[in-house]
């Protein structure tokens, strides 16, 4: 079961995982006579915990932040689909030189690719990131996946030099070809992606705006 955040554009999001649950509360309480408790670790009864369960018990969703700035989840099934739209059947040094991403983000992306797997703490130091590049970083990460060129693959803590974890959980990110073990794109258009997603949209919420939509399919 996934958890979903019931404010903004939720409804459309549930449309793309196969299971879901909406939470009945705010993200920052605590429900009365509940059993919830934030930041406890345990996956259970920590909402915070929810978010990555789904990378650690499904193999058939995505996570990453690729809807209204906001992280979200897209399945397996509908996931070509909004490749199709959003990388319009480009390969990231095709996207560079287009100019539609920044050093920055070329540096993370190869940075990604290179190492198989890199944790964020781990592209903070490689990309020499120091405090005051952290807006600066923080949207170049958000591009890469917005455009779906890299997403969150799991957890794991900083390492001290006997190798034991310590501090709190950072996350770790992959390509999205790596992610799926897979080229996983279509030979699709962008227009036919598109309308087949919107019309998925429709069928569900008859009466969702489409200028909220466009943004939800395209995220630009």
């Amino acid at each position: 079961m996934l958890p979903c955040n019931p404010g903004g554009h939720a409804a459309y999001q549930d449309t793309f995982v196969s299971d879901y649950a909406v939470i009945d509360f705010d993200w920052n309480a605590t429900p009365e006579g509940s059993p919830i408790v934030w930041h406890t670790g345990d996956p259970e009864t920590d909402p915070w915990e929810w978010r990555m369960r789904v990378l650690e018990e499904r193999d058939d969703i995505a996570y990453g932040k690729v809807f209204f700035g906001a992280s979200g989840y897209i399945t397996r099934e509908w996931y070509p689909l909004f490749l199709a739209v959003r990388r319009r059947g480009m390969v990231f040094d095709e996207w560079y030189d287009e100019g539609k991403a920044s050093q920055l983000e070329k540096s993370i992306y190869e940075a990604v690719s290179e190492n198989g797997q890199a944790a964020l703490h781990d592209l903070k130091r490689i990309c020499g990131i120091h405090k005051e590049d952290a807006s600066r970083f923080d949207r170049a990460l958000v591009n890469l996946q917005k455009n779906l060129f890299i997403t969150m693959c799991g957890r794991t803590q900083k390492k001290n030099k006997y190798g034991e974890g310590y501090g709190w959980n950072s996350t770790v990110f992959s390509t999205v070809e790596d992610f799926w073990k897979q080229d996983i794109s279509s030979n699709i258009s962008p227009e036919d992606a598109f309308q087949k997603i919107r019309n998925h949209i429709l069928e569900l919420n008859p009466l969702a705006q489409e200028k909220d939509i466009r943004k939800f399919i395209a995220y630009n």
